[in-house]
């Protein structure tokens, strides 16, 4: 299997959308829109990526910093290209770039249902805070894209 890594650009958005509502990675309707993701890319040209695979996105890594830590949103392989070492590519494209950009540290939020994904996490050496809270407080109203998210 040929594949290739390049930085994401918002050309790749509908392709990159249509991966994240197929690996139901938790959307909503403002910050994961087109211009939600133009925006974020503008700020972060250097360290989102995509996976090519005979010309279409089989795998997408959303990954900015805000100048102090690394950040990772959106992570995902096509299910028909998994076991491939894509994911593992699209990390070690991401890292390499925050690391060129300062930064010392990254995080990510999983969601604590999506076993494969934290499973994936683990094996790329992130670890789980048990001394930490997740929190965030919603600025203006926003819709849940896969309100049924369910994975196990």
């Amino acid at each position: 299997m040929d594949i290739t890594y390049r930085p994401m650009t918002i050309d790749d958005y509908e392709q990159a959308y249509d991966l994240w509502i197929k690996c139901q990675n938790g959307l909503n309707d403002k910050d994961d829109s087109r211009e939600g993701i133009d925006v974020y890319l503008k700020r972060n040209p250097n360290t989102s990526f995509v996976a090519i695979c005979d010309n279409k996105v089989v795998g997408v890594i959303l990954c900015g910093h805000d100048g102090r830590r690394g950040i990772i949103h959106h992570t995902a392989v096509s299910p028909d290209h998994r076991r491939y070492g894509i994911g593992s590519g699209l990390v070690e494209h991401a890292l390499a770039a925050l690391k060129e950009e300062g930064m010392n540290k990254v995080l990510l939020v999983a969601f604590k249902k999506n076993v494969a994904g934290n499973a994936f996490w683990e094996s790329q050496g992130f670890i789980t805070r048990e001394d930490l809270n997740y929190r965030n407080k919603a600025l203006t109203e926003m819709i849940r894209i896969d309100p049924d998210y369910t994975r196990e």
